[in-house]
């Protein structure tokens, strides 16, 4: 389902928001240090022109990298069960659907941001960022009940 959020009640669900995304980054970063470490290993192998492999290691290396890309994808459907938009999860930019001036637009935040301050258009996108002012606030709408 598609949601619209005021400002109000986006800011009010960035403690969510900002819960799960933390989450998202530190299985992403898990799951790319397992993959370093698999490929190091793959490599070692490789360049020993086959040797016994540590199946221990291995093991605990996939199963690092399994488990975090479980949480990794559990996060991001749990963002998505919100009705915030993961843009980038790089630099955690995350956007909440809105209404201004008749049309759909995005509020704008990102990760370390303590509260929302910009908008975009849906073909904006970051660099297209604007600053809610007294207008905004006062054209913009939501839905009720969320």
């Amino acid at each position: 389902m598609h949601r619209y959020f005021t400002v109000d009640q986006a800011n009010a669900l960035l403690p969510r928001v900002e819960r799960h995304l933390r989450d998202a980054l530190f299985a992403r970063n898990e799951y790319k240090q397992a993959e370093e470490a698999f490929v190091t290993v793959q490599t070692g192998i490789l360049m020993a022109g086959g040797s016994v492999v540590d199946r221990e290691k291995v093991t605990k290396i996939v199963a690092k990298k399994g488990a975090s890309a479980v949480i990794l994808q559990q996060e991001m459907e749990l963002l998505d069960a919100l009705g915030v938009q993961v843009k980038d999860l790089e630099i955690g930019l995350i956007d909440f659907p809105t209404r201004y001036g008749g049309q759909e637009v995005l509020l704008c935040w990102q990760f370390g941001e303590e509260k929302i301050t910009h908008w975009n258009g849906l073909t904006e996108g970051y660099r297209g960022r604007k600053e809610i002012d007294e207008a905004f606030l006062a054209g913009h709408s939501g839905e009720s009940g969320q």
